[in-house]
């Protein structure tokens, strides 16, 4: 069964609060409703996103050696799983040393996770496979009774959409639900050319453009909102001096948007931007200080020849 199958409309009116502030913002969970996560998907198979094939490729080439560095696995939860779709060599890793694995696979969305959950199940007869839906961005709450020992996934560069405080404070809330022996393996993306950064936050067929949008379509469908895409551009840029791609929504008018379930309007200038998400590109040494930081002790880490991405095994003490 799936649990917590709608967001709040309370928590999403909270959501957009920056909306009504200068400089404006909007939190990256909100791209995720189900049309947000099929754009995602699309992403992630175009020719500029290199961070799903880069880590998909870490993650076949390496699995048999995670799972043995791992040791025994009860529950493998994964944290914005989406359609697991790089999780499943590790499934069948561990599968192949062991009878039977639990899988929690968590998103903020319903539809990815009720895509795969019959292929999984099919595909690995081992495996009992328990979908939750729930926003754990701000509070991760898992079920009481998973059974240790644990490993948690954080893959992809989800981890790189935290500014650096709030990242530990982010893993330090995953440490606090895990006890001693159970793992987290951590995705990060690396630090590299902006010619290789730029191209995957601003592909050529605009499916990054229309994923950026969609926040807005998002906000239209569950609010009333009456935003016009048409008059918002999509910006990507590389702040060398944070590292990170910085996405925003610019609004080529000038324009005030009603948003009905709020009785309010967001009024904006003509080339205001809308921050809607960061991705910072890290180091070895900046990811191994956030995990200590978080109290987890960091044992292996497995990366592609390039040094473009890092899976990074941690273990609670």
């Amino acid at each position: 069964m799936i649990a917590h199958e709608l967001l709040p409309r309370l928590g999403l009116a909270a959501d957009v609060a920056g909306l009504f502030e200068r400089p404006k913002s909007l939190p990256p969970k909100l791209f995720y409703d189900a049309a947000g996560s099929a754009l995602f998907e699309q992403i992630t198979q175009l020719p500029e996103y290199y961070p799903t094939r880069t880590e998909a490729a870490v993650l076949r080439d390496n699995a048999d050696e995670i799972a043995a560095a791992l040791g025994p696995v009860q529950s493998l939860i994964e944290l914005g799983a989406g359609t697991s779709s790089k999780t499943r060599a590790l499934i069948a890793a561990f599968l192949h040393k062991q009878s039977t694995l639990k899988f929690f696979p968590v998103d903020i969305s319903a539809a990815p996770l009720h895509l795969v959950r019959d292929a999984m199940c099919r595909d690995f007869p081992g495996l009992e496979h328990t979908p939750i839906v729930t926003d754990f961005s701000d509070e991760l709450k898992l079920p009481a009774n998973i059974p240790a020992p644990r490993l948690v996934l954080y893959l992809g560069s989800s981890i790189g959409n935290f500014e650096p405080m709030q990242a530990v404070a982010f893993l330090s809330r995953i440490r606090r639900t895990l006890q001693p022996g159970d793992a987290l393996l951590l995705g990060a993306d690396m630090r590299k050319h902006p010619s290789v950064l730029l191209p995957a936050y601003n592909d050529a067929k605009a499916i990054t453009a229309a994923f950026n949008k969609n926040i807005l379509a998002h906000i239209n469908r569950e609010l009333g909102g009456h935003f016009d895409l048409r008059t918002f551009r999509h910006v990507a840029r590389w702040n060398s001096s944070q590292s990170r791609i910085e996405m925003y929504l610019q609004s080529e008018v000038r324009q005030a948007v009603l948003i009905e379930s709020l009785g309010s309007s967001a009024e904006f200038e003509a080339g205001e931007l809308i921050h809607t998400e960061n991705s910072y590109k890290h180091s070895d040494a900046t990811v191994q200080s956030m995990l200590r930081q978080s109290g987890f002790a960091v044992e292996r880490v497995w990366k592609d020849k390039r040094d473009w991405f890092g899976d990074y095994l941690a273990r609670v003490r």
